[in-house]
């Protein structure tokens, strides 16, 4: 039988799922927590057994991207890739790929400057959502009604500190139901599908901001995009989020550490067995 590593940061309810389920199949798991690594570059070796295959769920961006690439390095298979994690973690670096695989998309304009950003806002139409290139559970995320309320959130927006806030992500505001849907696809299988219903007085759905999960069924399209969109950046356990536009639906963000409380609510599947079956077999390859 494989062993796994359970790579974290924090141990959350998702964790201790993967954990269970590991543990009720017999397999040897080993707990390390990222922030407590040193990794030398220098040596071929880790220096520490992490078994046959490593499950990264660090909920920092970079200290999951930048351990799995040190591990990688190292020689061991991760689950998801760095590469993977890098792309998902950067909304720009994720737009690009799934439009390159031909998958839809909300219109979107990059700019670089203030000024640049308010035109780009002029010429999608408001209303019209401004995001941060690295965030999730919607923080910083913004809708903008006008001009007068883009000016204002964009100059403030220019007055942060960090260059990602120097380049504007602005995205036309979708006409959907008070709801999106999330995929979770394990390697080329779509294990689940929710609805994520907004809360009251909230036009974003993540469930971190009070929304609520309700079965979603599939369908050939929903199934079709889903895996186009997952192995448009790289393929492995991935979040798919999608919104039901007025000509189909289009995928608006794709996760690469995802977080799956609120889905299993919403469904049968055992999404920590999908998991961490796929990532067992992935150490057989």
């Amino acid at each position: 039988m494989a062993t796994l590593t359970l790579l974290y940061d924090r141990i959350r309810w998702d964790e201790k799922e993967l954990l269970k389920s590991a543990k009720s199949k017999g397999i040897d798991v080993k707990e390390v927590d990222v922030k407590h690594i040193i990794f030398n570059l220098n040596e071929s070796r880790t220096g520490e057994a992490y078994g046959d295959v490593v499950l990264q769920r660090c909920i920092s961006h970079s200290r999951g991207t930048y351990a799995s690439a040190c591990l990688e390095g190292k020689g061991l298979m991760v689950v998801n890739k760095a590469s993977v994690s890098e792309i998902c973690g950067n909304k720009l670096w994720s737009t690009l790929m799934l439009i390159r695989a031909g998958v839809p998309t909300p219109k979107t304009l990059i700019t670089f400057t203030p000024e640049s950003a308010l035109q780009a806002a002029e010429e999608i139409g408001y209303p019209v959502v401004l995001k941060p290139l690295v965030g999730s559970w919607g923080r910083m995320v913004v809708a903008l009604r006008d001009r007068e309320e883009a000016q204002a959130v964009i100059e403030l927006r220019s007055q942060m500190n960090g260059a990602l806030n120097q380049i504007f992500y602005v995205q036309e505001k979708v006409k959907r139901p008070p709801r999106d849907i999330r995929c979770i696809v394990v390697g080329e299988r779509l294990v689940a599908a929710v609805y994520r219903v907004a809360a009251a007085g909230e036009w974003r759905t993540n469930v971190a901001r009070g929304g609520s999960t309700e079965p979603c069924p599939f369908s050939k399209e929903l199934e079709e995009i889903a895996l186009k969109a997952a192995g448009a950046v790289g393929g492995g356990v991935l979040g798919v989020d999608m919104m039901e536009g007025p000509d189909g639906l289009l995928v608006h963000e794709v996760n690469s550490t995802v977080e799956f409380r609120g889905a299993q609510s919403a469904t049968n599947t055992r999404i920590a067995d999908e998991i961490v079956e796929y990532a067992i077999s992935q150490a057989r390859r």
